[in-house]
């Protein structure tokens, strides 16, 4: 890898100082030591963000640069993910790029945030690595530039935890893939069932008319109940759906090794389905939001506003983070409300979002938020006077 080869070079350089040769024992051996320990931790230093996250939000926030918001994956088997991975950070560093990206020996699975002047580089960069030739990109449909705020490139055992044993079938073996307008002729076929394979907050904001949207909290709960769900229409065609299609790729192996007939999934996820539909002039049957896991939280693609503020009842499909870092929690919350507790989930913890820092550092240990009792949007208050931990 270019970063190795030039590490490489960098230490047989080092070796042939002619300080370090005029030294000799174990004083230049100490010293030879130190140099390759300081120049393996500046190499490491340049494979990871080193300024402060608060800062490099502001810089995004204050930012005018054109931006373009994209998703991909891709199974294939990585021999060296940790390999992988430092050289994707290298090349995509140089590049300007911002994102969420998580490798596996399986393969990667990413969301990322580019300069759109410099999109086209960007393509062919990625399409440089063999295995990613060719890969469809997902382009964001309601973009505003401010995704991401840094580069995050991560090492896992799986790109999307399933919980699944990939030994135990044949994860090759995957449901068919649907365009948007076959999407739209199987939908309108009274025996098809829809299945939203999201998590139960991703569901709240948006949905396909119809669509079964089990209460969930992760992926891996999903698969299970759905197949419980299901177990008495196995020979119904079935069509899932999820935000880009990862999901739906090892969740359509799974359910026809468990016996389902008719597996569909929809190509691209909403995400494509959505932009299939304005290009080609179909009716878009998916109604409110798109739940995206990025500084966005949600890209708009109905009018429709299916949720409700968490706090006050009012209909609202914004998602945010209570402020509070010590709670964090994600929930729903409407301008009026976002005002009144100063973009807090309570008055509890707009109080303690107000206190100096030390004081928060000193109560935080001893204190209970929504966040530390609550799953992502579990807690929904929705009564007119102050939400309260319960």
């Amino acid at each position: 890898m270019a970063a190795r080869t030039k590490m490489s070079a960098n230490l047989r350089h080092i070796g042939q100082s002619p300080y370090l040769c005029s030294r000799t024992g174990a004083a230049s051996l100490r010293f030879a030591y130190l140099v390759i320990t300081y120049f393996f931790f500046a190499m490491r230093k340049r494979l990871h963000n080193i300024v402060n996250n608060d800062e490099l939000k502001r810089q995004m926030e204050t930012s005018n640069e054109v931006r373009t918001t994209l998703s991909f994956y891709q199974y294939h088997h990585i021999d060296d993910p940790a390999a992988f991975r430092d050289q994707l950070f290298l090349d995509w560093s140089e590049l300007g790029v911002f994102g969420r990206i998580y490798i596996a020996r399986e393969g990667i699975n990413g969301q990322v945030s580019a300069p759109t002047e410099k999109l086209l580089t960007f393509r062919e960069v990625m399409y440089s690595v063999p295995f990613l030739e060719g890969i469809r990109l997902n382009i964001a449909i309601d973009d505003d530039g401010k995704s991401f705020y840094k580069l995050k490139i991560k090492v896992r055992e799986k790109i999307v935890a399933d919980g699944l044993n990939d030994a135990g079938f044949d994860v090759t073996r995957r449901g068919w893939h649907l365009s948007a307008p076959e999407v739209n002729d199987l939908m309108n076929q009274a025996e098809t069932i829809v299945v939203d394979m999201r998590n139960h907050y991703e569901s709240e904001v948006g949905y396909f008319k119809n669509a079964i949207r089990p209460d969930v909290e992760t992926f891996r709960e999903a698969l299970p109940l759905v197949e419980e769900l299901l177990a008495a229409d196995k020979d119904k065609p079935i069509i899932m759906y999820c935000t880009g299609g990862i999901r739906c790729e090892k969740a359509s192996a799974y359910y026809l090794h468990k016996g389902f007939d008719k597996v569909h999934m929809i190509d691209g996820g909403i995400i494509e389905y959505a932009r299939q539909c304005e290009e080609q002039g179909l009716e878009n049957y998916f109604l409110g939001k798109n739940f995206v896991f990025d500084e966005r939280l949600g890209e708009r693609i109905s009018a429709d506003i299916l949720a409700q503020c968490h706090q006050c009842g009012k209909p609202c499909d914004n998602h945010t983070n209570c402020v509070n870092d010590a709670c964090h929690i994600l929930f729903i919350q409407c301008d009026e409300c976002a005002a009144q507790y100063q973009h807090c989930c309570s008055t509890a913890c707009a109080d303690f979002a107000a206190l100096p820092e030390e004081e928060r550092a000193r109560l935080r240990p001893t204190l209970t938020f929504n966040g530390t009792k609550f799953g992502k949007g579990r807690y929904k208050a929705n009564r007119k006077s102050d939400p309260k931990i319960v």
